[in-house]
C-alpha cells in the first residue's frame, strides 16, 4: 500500500470512481448517503475536486479501497507535479529504475536516493534532477509495480501521461504501427527475419520501434523470430526520447525470459544534427512532424543526403523522406506516415520525380481519414526501397492504393471525439492484399496490375507537370465497398424515415390558432434577469493552446465556439476535466450544466437549445441561460428563443457580423403548466429538425454514390 498522498492533491469524481474501482454514480451516491464523504476542496457545483488524502482515508475507513485503483492513486501526484516533462522525467525515472531491476541490477534499494547518472548495462537514463519530493514519488511508483506488474504500471503513467498531453504529442495509433511494420515487411528484400536494424528518426515515445518489435524480434506478447534486433530511435524532445528508451527496454522483460534485442535511443535534431549519423539500417519506420518549415532549409542546402533533389523549404516531409533512403543499407525498406499534400504539392514535384526515377518510391497507400492525427485527414503511406547494389529498380511501376474509403466498424462503435472507428482487420486486409503485388509486377504488365482498390502505374505514366502521386487519382472506384455504403446509407435512410413518419403525425395534428390569444404578452430574456427566473453566463475564449483537438479522455469536457455551430454543431475540440474545472473556479472560463440553454450571439449562426449533452465548455459569443425550474421550462425557453422573429427583432443589423442581444430576446408569458405542454412540443420540433437534417446529409451522399455508380456504367444488364 502506497503511503498517503500529499495533502495538496486533488481529485475529480471521475478520478475518485478509478480509484475505487465503482463507477461514477456510485461515487455521487456516496456523497449524498454519506454524511463522513470529504467535503470538497475547490472546483464549482458541477465539477468538485477533493484533497486525495481526505478521500483515500475515508475508503480505507469504508473498506471501498479496491486493489484495482492503486495505479489510480498514483496518477493525480504524477499529474500535480505540474509541466509535461518534469511529469515525463519522473516517469521516466520510474521506468529505468525497474528496468535495470528486471535486468538484474540495482535490486537493492537501500542507495535509490542517489542514483547513478546512468545505467550502462542497459544505456537508460535517470534523471538526477527531481527534487526529494519527486524522488519520492518515484520510489512509491516502483513499489507499487513490484506488487502490481512493472509493465503494467509503466504503461498506465504513460498512458495517461499522453491523454493529458495528447495535443503536443502525436502518437502512432498502435494498429497504424503494426501495419506498417508488416508491409515493411513485405516490401523488403530477403526472407523474414533477415532484419537486424530497425530505425526511427523520429520516435516520440517509441510506438513504431515497439511494432519493429513485435514484427521482428518478439515481445512478452508474441514469439521471438530468434534473430538479433538493434532498435535505434532518436528524438528533437529529450523527455520522449527518455520515456521512448524506458519502454522499450520494458517490453523486453518478462519472467519466463527476455527478448534479444539492443536498444538505442538518443535525444538530437534529427535533420540538423543526427544522432545516428553512420547507421545503415535494414527497415526505417517514420511518423515525421507535419508542416514543420523551419527544418533546417538554409543550412542543410548542400547536405549529402538530397540525392533526389533539395526540399523545398515548404516541404519538410521530402526532406524526412530522403534522410530516411540516407539511413538505409541496400535493399532495405522505408515506410513513412505523410500528409496527402505531400503527393501532390507544385513545390515537391522535381522531388517525387527523382525518387520516381530512381525506382526508390514502390508504393503510396491512402488511409482513411481517423487513422492518426491529425484525424481530419486522409494520411498517406509511402514504402520506399534503397537500390540492391547500387543500381535502380527504376523499371518497374509504382503501387498506388485509395484505402481511404474503408467503411467505419460494422458494430457503429465511436472514438471519443464523435467520429466513427476505423474498421482495423478491413484496412489491414486492403493494404496486405495490395502490397503483395508488388514483387511481381513489371512495367509491360498493366493488363491486371488494376483492380477495385489499386492500381500499379508505370513510372512514365506519371512523371508529368505534376508528378501527382495522390493515389485517388489513378485508382478506379471499388464497387464492392461502395455498395456496402450506399446499404449501409439506404438502411440509416429508411430508419430516418420511419422516426420522421412518427414525429410527423404527432406534430401535423397540432392545429395553430389564426391569431394569437389576447392577453398572453411576452417578457424579454432582462426582465427574466431581472426577476431571478434565469441567470445568464456569457461564453469566453479560453488562452491560447488550451484546447485540444484529436482523441480525448474519457472526463474531457468538449469545447463549442460559433465556428461548430456553423459547421453542424458538434464541438471541434476539448479540454482536460481538470483544467475545465480550474478555469471555471477562476473565473476564466463557461462550462453548462444539464438542463440549461445556450444561445448563439452571432446572428449567422443564431440558435438556442437544451445542452442536454453538458458539461461543455462555451466560446465567445456563446450564452448559458440557466432557469428556476419552479418558474421556467428550459425546453419551453429554447423554443421562444429561437423563433426567427426573435433574433430578427433582437440583432443590431449594423454589419454581416451582425450580433443578437439577448437581453432583448422575448418569451411568452405562461403558467408554468402550459410552459411544459409547450416545452414537449418544442422538444418534438427539435427532434424533428435533427432527423430531417440527418435525412438530408445521407440523402446527399446517396445521390452521389449512386450517381459515380450510374455514370461508371455499373448498371445491372450492362454489356461491354
Amino acid at each position: 500500500m502506497p503511503p498517503s498522498a500529499d495533502p495538496s492533491v486533488s481529485v475529480t469524481l471521475a478520478e475518485i470512481a478509478r480509484i475505487a474501482g465503482v463507477g461514477r454514480a456510485a461515487v455521487s451516491n456516496w456523497r449524498r448517503r454519506h454524511d463522513s464523504f470529504p467535503a470538497p476542496v475547490g472546483g464549482t457545483d458541477t465539477s468538485p475536486q477533493f484533497a486525495l488524502s481526505q478521500v483515500e482515508e475515508w475508503l480505507r475507513r469504508q473498506g471501498k479501497l479496491d486493489e484495482v485503483g492503486s495505479r489510480e492513486r498514483l496518477w493525480p501526484e504524477f499529474e500535480a507535479l505540474g509541466d509535461r516533462d518534469t511529469m515525463g522525467r519522473a516517469i521516466a525515472a520510474a521506468g529505468a529504475r525497474l528496468a535495470r531491476e528486471g535486468a538484474g541490477h540495482a535490486t537493492d534499494t537501500t542507495h535509490a536516493g542517489d542514483p547513478p547518472d546512468t545505467d550502462a548495462t542497459e544505456g537508460l537514463p535517470y534523471d538526477t534532477g527531481l527534487s526529494d519530493a519527486q524522488r519520492s514519488l518515484v520510489e512509491r511508483a516502483v513499489g507499487l509495480a513490484r506488487k502490481h506488474g512493472t509493465r503494467e504500471t509503466f504503461d498506465f503513467l504513460l498512458g495517461r501521461w499522453l491523454d493529458t498531453h495528447v495535443r503536443q504529442i502525436g502518437v502512432t495509433p498502435r494498429p497504424l504501427a503494426a501495419l506498417m511494420a508488416e508491409v515493411a515487411e513485405l516490401v523488403r528484400d530477403g526472407e523474414a527475419g533477415d532484419v537486424g536494424t530497425v530505425l526511427d528518426p523520429a520516435c516520440g515515445t517509441g510506438g513504431l520501434l515497439l511494432a519493429a518489435a513485435r514484427q521482428w524480434a518478439g515481445t512478452v506478447d508474441a514469439p521471438p523470430s530468434g534473430v538479433p534486433l538493434e532498435l535505434l530511435g532518436q528524438d528533437v524532445d529529450p523527455t520522449q526520447a527518455a520515456l521512448a528508451a524506458v519502454r522499450i527496454v520494458l517490453a523486453g522483460h518478462s519472467p519466463e525470459r527476455e527478448t534479444d534485442w539492443k536498444v538505442d535511443v538518443r535525444a538530437g535534431n534529427t535533420l540538423r544534427a543526427d544522432p545516428h549519423p553512420d547507421v545503415r539500417a535494414d527497415v526505417v519506420l517514420c511518423n515525421p512532424p507535419f508542416n514543420e518549415r523551419d527544418w533546417g532549409y538554409e543550412e542543410l542546402a548542400t547536405d549529402a543526403r538530397w540525392t533526389y533533389g533539395l526540399p523545398p523549404r515548404t516541404e519538410p516531409e521530402l526532406a524526412w523522406t530522403q534522410h530516411a533512403l540516407s539511413r538505409l543499407a541496400p535493399g532495405g525498406t522505408a515506410v513513412l506516415l505523410l500528409p496527402p499534400g505531400v503527393a501532390s504539392r507544385r513545390a515537391g514535384r522535381r522531388v517525387r520525380a527523382g525518387l520516381l526515377r530512381s525506382g526508390v518510391l514502390r508504393a503510396v497507400v491512402a488511409l482513411p481519414p481517423g487513422s492518426a492525427p491529425p484525424h481530419s485527414v486522409a494520411l498517406h503511406l509511402w514504402v520506399l526501397r534503397a537500390p540492391s547494389g547500387g543500381g535502380t529498380d527504376a523499371g518497374a511501376g509504382v503501387l498506388l492504393v485509395d484505402a481511404a474509403d474503408v467503411q467505419p466498424e460494422p458494430s457503429g462503435k465511436t472514438q471519443r471525439t464523435g467520429r466513427a472507428a476505423i474498421d482495423w482487420p478491413l484496412l489491414r486486409r486492403r493494404v496486405v492484399s495490395a502490397v503483395q503485388v508488388i514483387q511481381a509486377v513489371q512495367v509491360g504488365d498493366e493488363d491486371g496490375n488494376r483492380s477495385a482498390d489499386h492500381a500499379v502505374v508505370p513510372v512514365i505514366d506519371l512523371l508529368d507537370d505534376e508528378v501527382d502521386l495522390t493515389p485517388a487519382r489513378h485508382v478506379p472506384k471499388r464497387g464492392t465497398s461502395a455498395n456496402l455504403g450506399l446499404r449501409r446509407s439506404w438502411n440509416r435512410f429508411g430508419t430516418l424515415l420511419q422516426e420522421l413518419r412518427n414525429l410527423t403525425a404527432t406534430l401535423s395534428a397540432l392545429e395553430l390558432g389564426d391569431e394569437e390569444p389576447v392577453g398572453q404578452g411576452t417578457v424579454t430574456v432582462g426582465d427574466l434577469l431581472r426577476a431571478g427566473a434565469v441567470t445568464m453566463r456569457a461564453g469566453q475564449q479560453p488562452a491560447d493552446g488550451a484546447v485540444r483537438t484529436g482523441d480525448a479522455p474519457d472526463d474531457a469536457v468538449p469545447m463549442l465556439t460559433v465556428a461548430d455551430v456553423l459547421a453542424g454543431g458538434r464541438p471541434s475540440g476539448w479540454l482536460p476535466a481538470r483544467e475545465a474545472s480550474a478555469g471555471e473556479t477562476a473565473g476564466t472560463l463557461t462550462v453548462t450544466v444539464p438542463e440549461e440553454v445556450v444561445v448563439v450571439g452571432a446572428y449567422r449562426a443564431f440558435g438556442a437549445w437544451v445542452d442536454t449533452g453538458a458539461p461543455t465548455v462555451l466560446g465567445s459569443q456563446l450564452f448559458a441561460l440557466r432557469v428556476d425550474p419552479t418558474l421556467l421550462d428550459p425546453w419551453f425557453l429554447a423554443g421562444c428563443l429561437r423563433a426567427p422573429a426573435n433574433a430578427r427583432q433582437a440583432g443590431t443589423h449594423a454589419s454581416a457580423s451582425s450580433r443578437i442581444d439577448v437581453r432583448r430576446l422575448q418569451v411568452l408569458r405562461l403558467p408554468l403548466d402550459e410552459q411544459r405542454r409547450h416545452g414537449e412540443a418544442f422538444r418534438r420540433l427539435t427532434a424533428f429538425e435533427r432527423s430531417l437534417r440527418e435525412a438530408g446529409t445521407i440523402g446527399g451522399e446517396l445521390v452521389d454514390g449512386l450517381t459515380d455508380g450510374i455514370a461508371a456504367g455499373r448498371l445491372p444488364g450492362n454489356r461491354a
